[in-house]
């Protein structure tokens, strides 16, 4: 009898500690990111990468983005983020980038590029914006 009782608490130890280690881990690609520019809402469908991590822990932010090139709006971080940037020698417009380490920049236009980028993620039809500096909200959903 005492072995049969042994036998089930090494069962059910072994079991919850199978649990403990399989605990469910949200990605940031399950984070959904509002993007607001003038009323308008748009969902930003996140990269699993550890500059997004840090990226959604800043938010909720409002930032008053500048104009650059006619095809898209930046500004700069108070802090720096990790990277693992790379050329994607084509910019698709909604992407949102990180340039450096510190510079946030939204795409508005899509383009040819050489700079080297680490992605955040892409907004789906994004609209056209005009070539003024414009206040952008990011929000988690």
């Amino acid at each position: 009898m005492n072995k049969k009782v042994l036998f089930i608490f090494l069962c059910l130890l072994l079991s919850g500690c199978n649990r403990v280690n399989n605990t469910i881990q949200v990605k940031e690609s399950d984070v959904k990111i509002n993007v607001i520019i003038n009323d308008n809402s748009y969902i930003l469908n996140l990269e699993d990468n550890e500059t997004v991590t840090e990226f959604v822990k800043l938010l909720p932010k409002e930032f008053n983005m500048k104009e650059l090139n006619d095809n898209e709006k930046y500004v700069y971080l108070n802090s720096s983020l990790p990277t693992n940037s790379s050329i994607p020698k084509k910019i698709n417009k909604g992407d949102v980038m990180l340039y450096g380490d510190n510079c946030l920049v939204v795409f508005y236009k899509s383009f040819n590029t050489n700079y080297s980028y680490t992605k955040i993620g892409h907004i789906d039809n994004f609209p056209d914006l005009d070539n003024k500096n414009i206040i952008i909200k990011f929000k988690t959903a």
